[in-house]
């Protein structure tokens, strides 16, 4: 029996560490050598591997990143797809290959499984929009980071009689603003899934002033669609990837126009990825590392673990990656409740 490799790809989130550590643990239990490659697909299009023992994740579990590092590259955007991998396997003896990432990085672990490479696949994703899954490894953990800010958000709304406007995560699904929003009591919340109008919130911001609060604070996916119906970017970066972001101040400036209100917007950007992972996430990454360990020392492969209730179990990958895990309407129905 080969080596059994991981890896996290693409966007960091906390909790990577705890599943890392899992796998580690659960595989390194059976005798079977870990390689870590480093940098995500980079690391293995480059080369840049190295064995993890247990020693090497004493103390990792509340750490937030990746402590083997990711990037963004992509063997088959920025390379010749298995070509660019299959040396840096065959060297570091790996027939296996755990795949803890995103939605982009699990479609990418899904076409090597088809060319042959042995796949199991962990999700990971703040934007919790993995399907296969009722929840992504770093979610819970973001969501906690976006109500700590609104929490602090609205005292000083409230002191300069102030609507703010919170642009957060989220690219095609709402999940962190529904949730965010409704933990943390926003006015609204505005997401990809639904088309927002802007003329009514602006109304019902008015009348929430003139009524009962003279403060609002809205949450907006940064996937929303804007004032003018569009998503806003602004192009792309060094990877060719585009940038999407920045309707937290088109969505400023349209309220402050249509309520005479002074309104700000405030974008949380990657404050949303960074730091410790709460409880949850520890607990999930640790679960999902273990699971994934498994499976792959059972040989099994084009699968992904997910969460399922309170129970772990595999799909596969052509699941996962089928088409992205949308915010139900309901969601954010049961948030409209408090919106007045």
């Amino acid at each position: 029996m080969g080596a059994v490799g991981v890896l996290t790809a693409g966007g960091d989130c906390p909790g990577l560490n705890a599943a890392i550590r899992g796998v580690v643990t659960r595989v390194g239990a059976d005798g079977v050598v870990v390689v870590g490659v480093e940098n995500g697909w980079a690391g293995l299009m480059d080369g840049r591997t190295a064995i993890l023992t247990r020693d090497d994740v004493r103390g990792v579990l509340s750490r937030g990143g990746t402590i083997l590092g990711t990037s963004r590259r992509d063997p088959y955007v920025h390379g010749d797809g298995l070509a660019s991998v299959a040396a840096t396997l065959d060297r570091a003896g790996i027939d296996r290959l755990i795949v803890i990432g995103g939605d982009g990085s699990l479609r990418t672990a899904a076409r090597l499984q088809e060319e042959g490479v042995k796949i199991v696949g962990v999700p990971k994703t703040i934007d919790n929009d993995i399907s296969g899954t009722d929840v992504s490894i770093g979610f819970h953990t973001a969501v906690q980071i976006v109500v700590d800010a609104l929490d602090r958000l609205t005292t000083t709304a409230e002191s300069h009689n102030r609507v703010l406007v919170v642009e957060v995560m989220g690219r095609t699904a709402g999940w962190i603003a529904a949730y965010a929003g409704l933990a943390g009591g926003a006015e609204a919340i505005l997401v990809p899934e639904v088309e927002g109008d802007y003329e009514g919130l602006a109304a019902r911001i008015k009348a929430r002033h003139r009524e009962t609060h003279d403060y609002s604070v809205v949450v907006v996916a940064e996937g929303a669609a804007g004032p003018a119906g569009d998503v806003a970017s602004s192009g792309t970066d060094i990877y060719g990837f585009e940038r999407i972001g920045g309707v937290g101040p088109a969505a400023a400036i349209r309220l402050e126009e249509l309520t005479g209100f002074e309104a700000r917007p405030v974008i949380l950007g990657h404050l949303q990825r960074g730091g410790s992972p709460t409880a949850f996430d520890r607990v999930l990454g640790a679960r999902f590392g273990i699971a994934a360990a498994e499976l792959a020392l059972a040989g099994e492969s084009g699968v992904m673990v997910g969460l399922h209730g309170d129970e772990i179990a595999p799909v596969s990958l052509e699941e996962a990656c089928r088409e992205p895990r949308l915010l139900p309407p309901e969601r954010l129905a049961e948030a409209a409740w408090f919106f007045a």
